[in-house]
């Protein structure tokens, strides 16, 4: 057919509503800041159809490979609203570092998606920004990424953001760690703030509910709320980097979905309980705000929120106090809490922004082991100063049941699932 005689209003790409042009302007757009955190062991050129990376230009002598994947939840929401962008790429990289560490693996390589409506390329340089600024501060060099328009999955201004992280760890560090046992002790690392998780949560109770805005200036907190909801997930392999092969530290917990109910307990082993005295740290003021605001119980508090604790440590109980300090120096402030079980104590140190940084408290000295304790026989205590609820395992599936208890300390005990 001539093209003189094809119709005026025929379709194209543009007209179905994805913009070659816009994606390509993107690419082009990030390329310095990916670019900066490359090193030696990058091979493929900038545009490839995928990265390649020379192993043994890493030099960290691990024989381990770790991989993780995760997204920023719906607080892209919160970044849309608030059309600020950086935060949630650093999220997302600091999110997949917390979750490596664990695991004793530091990070080498990471790969990125991002997905909306209509691109634009602003909007996706702006993230990768992020990405990059994070991916610098751990060495991890951004290898690898994918932009996609898709009108039709994404609804107008929404855009959904997953990063994919490869790492390395030494198999005597991964294999060789010491169980976790009954008498060891927890400390905990603070959180900036909600870090990625609850967010659902949080924008129905103070959107919906309350009608805020983001905005909206609440005098507990130091900025607009929307300011508050973007700060950065931290990460904490700054901090326990000099410690990843130290068999003091028999164990790491990210607290992300699950809060501390369950992800404490993946790592519990059988005949294991972990007890938690929430008055050894003040939450931040945006917990207590959400708290106050949706007249959360503490149950549901602790399960979708970190509270204030973003990193569980648990560690030989004769080496607490030494870590605890170096824990809280300058760097890292600290303050302790928690309790523990067969006569040993659980601690947790937290360290809040700015004027909320506290010195070290003990929190709870343990005492025996609660009876009762279900099939698996992992469970998960939590003690308070206020008037409490216990979760109660029942049958073999370790899950359990909500009953009101007596008046005085609360105590929530959760079987691992």
């Amino acid at each position: 057919m001539n093209d003189t005689n094809r119709r005026p209003d025929r379709p194209s790409y543009n007209s179905a509503g994805v913009n070659i042009d816009a994606g390509q302007k993107a690419v082009e757009l990030m390329k310095s800041a990916v670019r900066s955190t490359w090193n030696d062991g990058v091979l493929a050129k900038y545009g490839s159809f995928a990265g390649l990376f020379k192993l043994d230009a890493a030099d960290r002598g691990g024989d381990v490979l770790a991989v993780t994947i995760d997204g920023v939840g719906t607080k892209l929401k919160v970044a849309v609203m608030c059309e600020r962008y950086a935060s949630v790429g650093m999220d997302l990289v600091n999110h997949c570092t917390n979750d490596l560490l664990v695991q004793r693996a530091t990070p080498l390589l990471f790969a990125d998606y991002f997905a909306s409506c209509a691109l634009g390329p602003e909007i996706v340089a702006e993230a990768v920004s992020g990405m990059s600024e994070a991916c610098r501060a751990v060495d991890c060099v951004l290898i690898a990424g994918e932009t996609a328009e898709m009108p039709g999955v994404y609804c107008e201004g929404e855009i959904d953001l997953v990063g994919c992280m490869i790492g390395l760890a030494q198999s005597s560090d991964v294999m060789d760690t010491p169980a976790v046992t009954p008498g060891d002790v927890l400390i905990g690392l603070p959180s900036t703030g909600l870090h990625t998780n609850g967010y659902s949560l949080a924008r129905h109770i103070l959107f919906h509910e309350a009608g805020m805005y983001v905005e909206t200036r609440v005098p507990e907190l130091e900025g607009t709320l929307g300011e508050e909801l973007l700060t950065v997930h931290r990460e904490y392999l700054t901090v326990l980097r000099p410690h990843l092969g130290s068999r003091r530290i028999h164990g790491l917990v990210h607290i992300t979905g699950g809060g501390f109910f369950d992800n404490i307990a993946r790592i519990l082993p059988d005949g294991c309980e972990a007890v938690v005295q929430k008055s050894s740290w003040d939450p931040l003021p945006i917990f207590k705000l959400l708290v106050s605001l949706g007249d959360l119980p503490d149950e549901e508090a602790y399960r979708v929120f970190n509270m204030g604790i973003g990193m569980v440590v648990v560690v030989d109980s004769d080496a607490a106090d030494d870590l605890l300090d170096e824990f809280s120096a300058p760097s890292a402030p600290a303050v302790e809490g928690g309790g523990g079980r067969s006569g040993s104590g659980v601690v947790a140190c937290c360290r809040a922004r700015s004027a909320f940084r506290r010195a070290p408290v003990r929190l709870l000295h343990g005492g025996p082991v609660v009876p009762g304790a279900s099939p698996r026989g992992t469970r998960l205590r939590w003690l308070g100063s206020v008037d409490g609820v216990v979760l109660n395992p029942v049958g073999d599936a370790g899950y359990g049941s909500l009953r009101r208890t007596y008046s005085g300390p609360l105590a929530l005990t959760c079987t691992a699932p």
